[in-house]
């Protein structure tokens, strides 16, 4: 039996984020406003049509945030090794994004860490994934969200980007589904950011 309105929801958060996403990559010199402008859109939808679980204690959700933050940024890390033994521009299309959309103020890494990460998290993991498991099973579910995830990063041209936002969606996925914990993807994520932006970056 299909929820009306949460099906109704779904497809017009789901359509309203690719079309607020595609305006924002192609307006570069005001990205970082109309990118904060749809997260907080997006964790609005979230709110209104889901209910977020916590289930860890503080303690727990920050040890396994860095955890996986780290192990995420790892992998990342070695997925971009391997593509530089292939015969593509993959480094310079990395390169080309870090470039013009990657964080280069304080108030850039403000946005990012307390509105854009939080708002991704409530919206592709607590809204879409736990709704498209009103049909699939908690699997599909995550692929699911993974991929649209990772599709609205189409718009973006960088589609090496497309392909480990799936793979960062399906890791983030699994541990929301696993652990039960909004605050401990937040981390895991922040600390996965923090890492490929400014402690260790990629390029």
């Amino acid at each position: 039996m299909i929820n009306r309105k949460l099906f109704i929801g779904l497809v017009i958060s789901l359509v309203l984020a690719f079309v607020f996403t595609w305006v924002t990559f192609n307006n570069e010199n005001v990205f970082w406003y109309f990118y904060s402008f749809t997260t907080l859109f997006l964790t609005a939808s979230s709110f209104y049509f889901s209910k977020l679980e916590d289930q860890l204690k503080t303690f727990n959700y920050l040890f396994w945030g860095i955890v996986y933050g780290i192990g995420t940024y790892l992998l990342c890390f070695l997925g971009l090794q391997l593509l530089e033994l292939l015969p593509s521009k993959a480094t310079k299309e990395v390169s080309h994004f870090f470039g013009v959309f990657a964080p280069s103020a304080l108030w850039h890494y403000i946005l990012l860490f307390f509105i854009i990460i939080p708002g991704e998290e409530f919206f592709w993991r607590g809204f879409i994934q736990n709704a498209v498991k009103n049909w699939f099973s908690p699997t599909l579910a995550i692929l699911t969200s993974s991929v649209l995830y990772g599709a609205s990063f189409i718009v973006s041209g960088f589609y090496i980007g497309v392909f480990f936002a799936i793979i960062v969606g399906i890791i983030f996925g699994w541990l929301y589904e696993k652990k039960k914990s909004m605050p401990l993807n937040i981390v895991a994520h922040i600390v996965f950011l923090l890492l490929l932006f400014l402690v260790l970056p990629l390029i």
